[in-house]
């Protein structure tokens, strides 16, 4: 019984010893004298069961079917493995036409050991750095190695430009390695497409900037005067939780861009290199 009902439990019994009146019982419950007379009639007669809820035990009438329940499970485990509770929704109600929300098809997931919640991972917490106000000031920049393609083809790295004041993707294009040189030819497309920024934000990485003591005068990477030249700045993250937003990216990208390579039948980085932009308009009409 709930606390609730056993607290209704010991209201009528002290009706019952003679200890308070029907009034007195009424204002304790909160509840109307002639409720009380309800309560009282059904105790005396039945016992204390009669004070639990009719509907315990009994099965929803808005309940799914279980063959229901089985079906995405199967398909979510054999077919979707690694996928959220979301991405998994999208798939199973687009692509397979089953009827259900998110949250219980998240409720089954957890039950089953397919899904872990949030709340019982490791929390990280962090410093937050505020976001700028307009488009294109300034731009997350950032190498993830990965194994993209699951086995189907060697691990490589992805370049990933995401707007800091907006969260829209911006550029992504797959390489072999975090050079120069790629990150260049990424620099020469996104200027092309999206125009200069006032600056990039990245980490430490060599690439970006001279890490080891050096007998030459120059500080500057190969890529650094690259940027000089296009007068775009270059800033340096101090931790991966001050550029938090091409972080974060990164960890949805290496969740649902590698579901959907897999779906889409991609093996090669030049395949994905031609399907990307498709991808990201879908990413940013979901997540920007």
């Amino acid at each position: 019984m709930s606390d609730k009902e056993l607290k209704r439990l010991s209201v009528l019994q002290e009706i019952c010893d003679q200890r308070i009146t029907q009034s007195q019982a009424a204002q304790l419950l909160h509840i109307s004298e002639r409720q009380i007379r309800r309560l009282l009639q059904k105790y005396k007669a039945q016992g204390p069961a009669a004070l639990a809820h009719a509907g315990r035990g009994q099965t929803s009438n808005c309940k799914l079917p279980e063959e229901l329940r089985l079906k995405c499970l199967n398909i979510v485990s054999d077919q979707l493995h690694g996928f959220g509770p979301t991405l998994a929704h999208e798939k199973l109600t687009t692509v397979h036409g089953f009827d259900l929300s998110v949250e219980t098809l998240r409720c089954w997931m957890i039950a089953a050991d397919l899904w872990i919640p949030r709340s019982k991972r490791l929390k990280r917490p962090y410093q937050p750095r505020y976001n700028r106000d307009c488009y294109g000031e300034l731009v997350q920049i950032d190498g993830s190695h990965h194994d993209w393609f699951e086995g189907r083809a060697a691990k490589c790295c992805l370049l990933v430009f995401i707007d800091d004041a907006t969260g829209k993707l911006q550029h992504l294009r797959f390489c072999e390695s975090e050079s120069a040189f790629d990150y260049m030819i990424s620099t020469r497309l996104y200027v092309e497409q999206h125009g200069k920024p006032l600056a990039f934000y990245s980490d430490k990485h060599s690439v970006f900037r001279v890490n080891q003591s050096s007998k030459k005068d120059s500080k500057i990477t190969q890529f650094g005067r690259v940027l000089s030249t296009l007068n775009i700045d270059i800033i340096f993250a101090n931790s991966p939780q001050a550029k938090g937003r091409v972080e974060r990216a990164n960890r949805t990208l290496q969740d649902r861009l590698i579901k959907e390579m897999r779906l889409e039948g991609i093996n090669s980085i030049a395949d994905a290199n031609k399907w990307l932009p498709y991808f990201i308009e879908q990413f940013n009409r979901k997540f920007a």
